[in-house]
């Protein structure tokens, strides 16, 4: 009788102690992982000790919500080669602008720009393109008209990308053009988020094949619920179209009723800036599409334009952004920014979560004397990104920027704008997803007149603002304080 009983007793320490072992080595190996790849000493210290004091809970957190399989991802299909850089093809055949143009145009500039010219040629890889026309369309009423109208002007291809396109009364305007225009034997792509596409009843993907079969339709990363492929995020931020690639329209704004502000049966106003851009930059719009397009379908028949003409005296540099690229481009360039001021910053995000650096850069900048103005709406569409954001602005207020809280309707713009000459302007926003999560596409422009057209735009806005305060934050109650402080800590993740 004993034998029988100490069998199943042996048996059972030993698969005691193996689990035991299994387990410990998990803990060992996610804290050693964590050790080697978190690039902030807070974050490795705090999973390394979550790892190693919370026995499995801690180490399955780690690889559920440390580890950046994102990026991971991303990398792994530029190794793969779904990734094509049309950039490189041409960079043989562009002319760097730089100082050169710089000075010949706007001497004044050069001294404070000069590094910022720099960082950027080194960190894009892309020239900065001289002979452009950047020109701010607001709101859906400017915007939505030029765009139809570009899209029945064209001729040989329309090729169109949008995070979010509802078939809504304004969205069935442009389905109805692009029909058009398929009709006529153009070429006309669309791409949309395929997160992005469900915003909107019925789905945009869906009534264009229905009513235009002619239109080519891509959805961009179709959502995906398994961990390996983590497809909830890397989403296409990016708002391109293209015509017959001598014009383009890129901004921060999706195509929607919402946009159009002054519509009686838009319930949702809000409120953007959209830009109509001509010149060789429109090059760098068209093939951050065509490498977009060819990502998600494999398709190789493009159109592409051999040269287009000059429009204006604008400097423009394309700056692509994604988690496929080697550095977070766009963060660089904007700290790059802020350091080369000299008088002032003009910020305008509907999200603002910046990253330890870019408070780094706004901090100094102010310390340097910048006066450093930032309008963020009083609020937006996302509630746990505005408790987020108010649990981190005591440290902007703290040394003497200026922030202000736009009343309604809802301001979707995204702008950048230093010492009235340089302006950076785009589909990313001031938070993770945006600088480390999505595909975004932004320019910086070098034109005062440009600057001062958007830097009116922003005092206005600023004009009818309530200024914030650290009063008013600390006004806060206990129990909204927490509310704020437990959103901050999830801002990665918003």
């Amino acid at each position: 009788m004993l034998g029988r009983r100490a069998a199943p007793l042996m048996v059972e320490t030993v698969l005691y102690y193996v689990a035991a072992l299994a387990g410990g080595a998990f803990q060992l190996i996610s804290a050693c992982h964590a050790l080697l790849n978190k690039r902030d000493p807070r974050a490795q210290l705090g999973w390394v000790v979550l790892c190693i004091t919370l026995p499995m809970a801690g180490a399955v957190a780690y690889w559920f919500f440390g580890v950046n399989r994102i990026r991971t991802r991303a990398q792994k299909w530029k190794r793969r080669g779904r990734f094509r850089d049309l950039s490189a093809v041409r960079r043989g055949e562009e002319e760097e602008a730089g100082p050169l143009s710089l000075a010949e145009l706007h001497p004044a500039q050069l001294d404070s720009l000069h590094q910022l010219l720099r960082l950027s040629q080194r960190v894009t890889h892309r020239p900065l393109i001289s002979g452009n026309r950047v020109e701010p369309l607001f709101c859906g009423e400017q915007a939505y008209p030029a765009m139809i109208e570009a899209i029945d002007a064209a001729t040989t291809h329309v090729h169109l990308s949008s995070y979010i396109f509802e078939a809504d009364k304004a969205g069935m305007g442009f389905v109805d053009a692009l029909g058009r225009a398929a009709a006529r034997g153009v070429d006309v792509r669309v791409l949309v988020d395929a997160i992005g596409e469900k915003y909107g009843r019925p789905r945009v993907g869906r009534v264009l094949r229905r009513q235009h079969p002619d239109v080519k339709v891509a959805m961009f990363l179709p959502l995906a619920l398994s961990l390996k492929s983590v497809r909830a995020n890397l989403r296409n931020h990016r708002k391109i179209l293209v015509v017959d690639g001598r014009v383009g329209f890129t901004g921060g704004m999706n195509i929607g009723l919402h946009h159009v502000v002054s519509d009686p049966d838009n319930t949702t106003p809000t409120a953007d800036v959209h830009f109509r851009v001509r010149g060789p930059i429109v090059h760098a719009l068209n093939e951050t599409f065509i490498e977009d397009w060819y990502f998600q379908t494999g398709q190789e028949d493009w159109r592409m334009v051999d040269t287009v003409e000059p429009a204006g005296r604008a400097l423009c540099r394309a700056i692509k952004d994604g988690p496929n690229e080697d550095f977070e481009r766009l963060q660089w360039i904007l700290i790059g920014a802020m350091t080369s001021a000299r008088q002032s910053i003009r910020i305008m995000t509907p999200y603002f979560i910046p990253t330890r650096e870019l408070l780094a850069a706004i901090t100094s900048a102010v310390l340097h004397g910048v006066k450093v103005e930032i309008v963020l709406p009083v609020a937006s569409n996302l509630p746990f990104v505005d408790w987020a954001c108010r649990a981190l602005l005591w440290e902007v207020l703290a040394y003497g920027a200026h922030v202000f809280w736009q009343p309604p309707p809802f301001n979707h713009a995204k702008l950048l704008i230093v010492d009235d000459f340089y302006v950076n302007l785009g589909s990313a926003n001031l938070d993770p997803r945006s600088l480390r999560l999505n595909f975004e596409l932004n320019l910086e422009v070098f034109e005062p007149e440009l600057a001062e057209v958007l830097a009116t735009y922003f005092d206005e806005i600023r004009d009818r603002s309530t200024r914030a305060s650290m009063e008013s934050l600390d006004k806060r109650s206990f129990g909204i304080r927490m509310r704020d402080a437990t959103a901050k800590m999830f801002s990665p993740y918003l």
